[in-house]
């Protein structure tokens, strides 16, 4: 038994909101954090591997992990089916690491109703003010004016849902915001139910007491 069960770790945002730049300066902080590898049904494509960018499956096994409980979240998106497989994950956290996932708030509401939601820990990413959110799309120049605007109105729907996680940071500063970040996972890895030893520790003490009386 390891002295620290590991966290499961969800952020979400709207896009634009520095989802994927916090994510990343996460995993810098920390190069012992793993990344949640999803699964798919898709096919993969040139230069994937499975175990790597993706644990690519049949439709029909993929069905079945849903149907036995094994896929702490999934969805159905453009004609295949994403998820995130629970055995990878629970293996990960028994071993003392942390696993990162970047899902959307249907996503969060289906791993913390899992099995391993006493170990999640969901932080929502809001900007500023809609204005920054715009623009910060737009000067990344990644997407077309289309896919921004579709971007924009979809962006409302997620901000909508920042009561169901457990922190929510404002990024108006992003050290600032990543510096929040880290605080927030140093204190949570720290919950008594993060930490197995525990308990034998508290049978220990309540030995020496009992020779001591």
């Amino acid at each position: 038994m390891t002295d620290r069960r590991g966290l499961l770790i969800i952020l979400s945002s709207p896009s634009g909101a520095g989802k994927s730049t916090l994510a990343k300066r996460l995993m810098a902080w920390d190069p012992g954090l793993a990344f949640s590898v999803s699964a798919t049904t898709r096919d993969p494509r040139p230069g994937e591997e499975h175990g790597r960018e993706y644990y690519f499956m049949s439709e029909e096994d993929f069905k079945g992990q849903v149907t036995e409980g094994e896929m702490l979240e999934h969805a159905h998106v453009f004609g295949n089916f994403y998820g995130s497989p629970a055995g990878p994950v629970r293996e990960t956290i028994e071993s003392g690491q942390d696993v990162l996932f970047d899902v959307d708030w249907q996503g969060e509401i289906q791993i913390r109703n899992s099995d391993l939601g006493k170990h999640a820990l969901s932080i929502f990413i809001l900007p500023p003010s809609i204005v920054e959110l715009r623009r910060r799309l737009e000067t990344r120049a990644q997407d077309s004016a289309d896919v921004i605007a579709k971007r924009m109105l979809k962006s409302w729907d997620e901000i909508s849902h920042w009561g169901y996680y457990d922190y929510v940071l404002v990024n108006d500063d992003l050290d600032e915001t990543e510096a929040k970040l880290k605080t927030i996972v140093e204190a949570e890895r720290m919950r008594r139910i993060q930490q197995p030893m525990l308990q034998n520790h508290v049978r220990d003490l309540q030995a020496q007491f009992e020779e001591m009386s």
